[in-house]
């Protein structure tokens, strides 16, 4: 299994606007081969970035979510964004999982 984390700086004024962007990826990525689970996690402090999780089967399973209509569909969208919503550049980061505990988590 893989995860990959996106870090996004988000500007804190336009953090609304950032995190409503989500609310509907579920139809665009759920239905991927190989995808496993999703997270938005938005920073406890103003400096640091929002990070997007994503779990994967495998690395080539999120690379066939990257070279996918529905990928490119769900990143368009994030052109509607002004473009000071942004502090700076995304990075991807991606882990291969060699440990983990998994719980059910209650959201709030």
């Amino acid at each position: 299994m893989i995860v990959t984390c996106n870090r996004i700086p988000v500007n804190p004024e336009h953090a609304a606007a950032f995190e409503e962007r989500f609310a509907d990826r579920a139809s665009l990525v759920d239905g991927m081969d190989g995808f496993i689970a999703f997270q938005l996690l938005r920073p406890t402090k103003p400096d640091d970035p929002y990070i997007v999780m994503t779990f994967w089967e495998s690395e080539e399973h999120f690379k066939a979510w990257t070279e996918s209509e529905e990928f490119k569909e769900g990143h368009a969208r994030s052109g509607t964004l002004p473009p000071q919503t942004f502090r700076g550049h995304p990075k991807l980061e991606i882990y291969e999982v060699i440990q983990s505990t998994l719980h059910t988590i209650k959201q709030k």
